[in-house]
């Protein structure tokens, strides 16, 4: 693990003292009080000593949703190697008139057409230079196990990209792009013929297009209504991506001349250790035909960071678990909940099904995020990963948020949503010029309903008095 002797104090960042200002709480107490009746809260504001200037229901367990992606990212800085050349590549190889593609959890693979690294052409290239007719082609993501959702994650979230299947070998987000648009007179959809699609789109005045599948069904049943125009596209999430990554190499290769003359197929390693038949030894590939080589792993955790990437937070997961583990959800979290020891964080603080916040089964105490950030900050890769969170009124999730107000530029903040819940966490100036360390949670928001702009002046409220 790659953190310095600041994780040694870990228990210290929990046991700081508390020095409430009843002035700036009682401004923040008032501005959370405009949010929709029924919005539940937590908040803990820590001044540059590591003081408890404010604390509201500091030890209550919220859902966090996709402030969970801070354990996971900070987990990831502290076991892997974000910088330099990542070693998470996907290969080819040939297993006799068969073709095998490999993937060891690389979240940026691309088909695009303007594509110029980590492409999957490479690698067809790299087939059709050698052989013009193959077998089969495998797509292989037997790296990890076949945890393709994690426990609590909502079904009906299955066929969007928020809730795309997880897998070593990843395409294109795990995502499939569909355009929908009027086509004399009448509605289609164009971009992909990997699912069936069940088009009951109208002809209408706007569009309002929705979508849904059963998972593990190939069928795609779109409805709503298009207007005339451009049209709109819509995203659709992958149930087998390995199969897709598959589906689609084979296509690439057929695109440069190579006969396809077996099947499309997949090789998955069941996630019950019982049954556990790894097609490859963990750890290990065998020898490659070709690998791509994505860029620096700290790129794609700004990423993940900056505009909440589902997927990506999922991989780095698996690839923290598979750090003398499996590669499983359970020994990526094995891993977290090390750091919260060191965090100094009481295991009742805390509770993680996934790395994305997908997951309704997660729960974290205001007081326990802040200690979480507290000892990252403290680590010396920590002002690298505060710099992977988006920036209030410039970037990611937060680019409009905090606009035309004193902390645009002066707060650094992980986002999180789902439904009735609403989360920001990370560190922020206040007037004085300290640097505040914060988490805020609002759950069991109505329906419909939104408590941002309360979450938001409670913020700036507590700057301005800090």
């Amino acid at each position: 693990m790659r953190y310095g002797r600041a994780g040694l104090a870990g228990a210290a960042l929990w046991l700081t003292a508390a020095a409430p200002d009843p002035g700036v709480e009682a401004a923040v107490r008032a501005a959370l009080a405009q949010a929709p009746v029924g919005t539940r809260f937590g908040l803990v504001i820590r001044d540059a000593a590591g003081v408890e200037r404010v604390a509201i229901d500091p030890d209550h367990r919220f859902v966090p949703a996709s402030n969970t992606k801070i354990f996971t990212t900070i987990a990831a800085f502290a076991y892997l190697a974000v910088t330099g050349p990542d070693d998470a590549r996907t290969g080819v190889r040939t297993e006799g008139h068969d073709v095998v593609l490999m993937g060891a959890g690389d979240a940026r693979l691309s088909s695009a057409e303007d594509c110029r690294s980590d492409c999957l052409t490479t690698l067809a290239d790299a087939v059709a230079a050698t052989t013009r007719m193959v077998g089969d082609v495998i797509g292989d993501d037997s790296r990890f196990p076949d945890q393709r959702w994690s426990p609590g994650m909502g079904w009906n979230n299955i066929a969007t990209r928020s809730g795309t299947g997880i897998s070593a070998l990843s395409l294109d987000d795990n995502e499939l792009v569909l355009t929908v648009r009027t086509e004399g007179g009448r509605a289609v959809v164009r971009g992909s013929d990997y699912y069936r699609i069940d088009n009951r789109l109208r002809v209408g005045a706007r569009n309002a297009i929705g979508y849904d599948r059963m998972p593990g069904s190939d069928l795609l049943r779109v409805s709503g209504t298009v207007a005339t125009g451009d049209g709109e596209r819509i995203r659709v999430g992958i149930d087998d991506p390995a199969h897709y990554a598959a589906w689609k190499f084979a296509k690439v290769l057929r695109d440069r001349g190579v006969r396809v003359t077996g099947k499309v197929a997949v090789r998955h390693r069941p996630h019950v250790p019982a049954e556990d038949g790894a097609v490859v030894e963990r750890g290990t590939f065998p020898p490659m035909l070709a690998q791509v080589q994505p860029g620096p792993l700290v790129e794609d955790i700004a990423l993940t960071n900056k505009v909440s990437q589902n997927l990506h937070a999922e991989l780095l997961l698996r690839r923290i678990g598979a750090v003398r583990g499996t590669g499983s959800i359970a020994d990526g979290l094995k891993k977290v909940g090390a750091i919260m020891t060191l965090a100094g964080v009481p295991r009742t603080a805390w509770d993680l099904s996934d790395g994305s916040g997908m997951s309704t089964y997660n729960r974290v105490t205001p007081r326990a995020m802040v200690a979480l950030i507290g000892w990252a900050r403290a680590q010396p890769w920590g002002a690298a990963w505060l710099e992977t969170l988006p920036v209030a009124g410039v970037d990611g999730t937060l680019a409009r948020r905090f606009r035309d107000t004193p902390l645009a530029g002066r707060l650094r903040a992980k986002t999180g949503s789902l439904s009735g819940t609403s989360a920001l966490a990370g560190t922020m100036t206040g007037a004085s010029g300290q640097t505040l360390t914060f988490a805020l949670y609002a759950n069991d928001i109505p329906e419909g309903a939104s408590a941002t702009a309360a979450m938001d002046a409670a913020l700036n409220a507590a700057a301005a008095g800090l």
